[in-house]
């Protein structure tokens, strides 16, 4: 179990450093002086991929405490 709480940890951590964009927008904006648009499409991307997982993760951790719980009150 301990291995599992380490690996979640490591795995959603590490998406942190992804740059991501999709062929149009990496054209447009590598022509740019400044990079900074690019700094900040990259940012609003990962922000848009990072809700919806922690979203799921959270309702799935409170729906494994609520069966936790009611497991360890049955005992």
């Amino acid at each position: 179990m301990k291995n599992k709480i380490i690996f979640s940890i490591f795995s959603i951590f590490i998406f942190l450093e992804s740059n991501a964009q999709c062929a149009m927008c990496r054209a447009v904006l590598e022509s740019e002086e400044g990079q900074t648009t690019a700094e900040g499409i990259n940012d609003g991307i990962v922000y848009l991929m990072a809700i919806p997982y922690i979203l799921v993760g959270g309702i799935g951790y409170f729906i494994y405490r609520k069966f936790n719980t009611a497991k360890k009150q049955k005992k």
